[in-house]
């Protein structure tokens, strides 16, 4: 079964269009926030224990994930390239799943500055991310992080197997997660 990364800024629609590619496959979406929400009403993310506890969380839900042969599983992730640890730990999540015998696929989210400025705002966001509904510090920190990091990769810097990048700007989730599933040939299990 397949594990899907969905890579990308913050706020260009990765857990959204991870829904989406639920609903359609079947797939399970095990999104960036859901153990940065467990851990925040006792450690900020910001904080060393905070960050060794969601990773606790992430490496458990991993280790389950890749002992199971029945389900795929779609994972998002904000990706800072060039930021010491990133590569090897998203590469190394990568291979536990494929020496597990799961099938790894990437999909690169890119959009415009000022869409993920509105998307930071979206209804969707604010309900499954509590830790985003501030919302003057959640745009202060996407402006903040915006300048320091960098969130997409450069031409030929992934050479991945099953790589797509989507630039969904101007894309509903919806036909995103469609495309995905042409590019990689999913089943669509979608009633609708």
């Amino acid at each position: 079964m397949p594990l899907i990364f969905i890579i990308g800024p913050p706020a260009v629609g990765k857990m959204t269009v991870g829904q989406e590619l639920e609903r359609r496959t079947g797939y399970k979406l095990f999104h960036n926030h859901v153990p940065i929400e467990v851990v925040a009403p006792y450690f900020s993310y910001g904080t060393p224990q905070g960050r060794r506890l969601v990773g606790q969380i992430r490496r458990a839900f991993f280790d389950a994930f890749a002992a199971d042969k029945e389900n795929g599983y779609i994972f998002t992730f904000v990706w800072a390239f060039g930021e010491p640890g990133e590569r090897e730990y998203i590469d190394g999540v990568a291979e536990q799943f494929r020496s597990a015998g799961h099938k790894v696929y990437w999909v690169e989210l890119e959009a415009a500055f000022e869409v993920r400025l509105d998307r930071n705002r979206s209804e969707n966001r604010l309900a499954n991310k509590p830790t985003k509904r501030d919302l003057d510090w959640s745009d202060k920190n996407i402006r903040e992080i915006q300048e320091k990091y960098r969130f997409n990769s450069i031409s030929g810097e992934l050479a991945y197997d099953n790589y797509l990048r989507i630039d969904n700007s101007n894309l509903p989730a919806a036909e995103v997660a469609k495309k995905i599933c042409a590019s990689f040939d999913f089943e669509s299990k979608a009633t609708t």
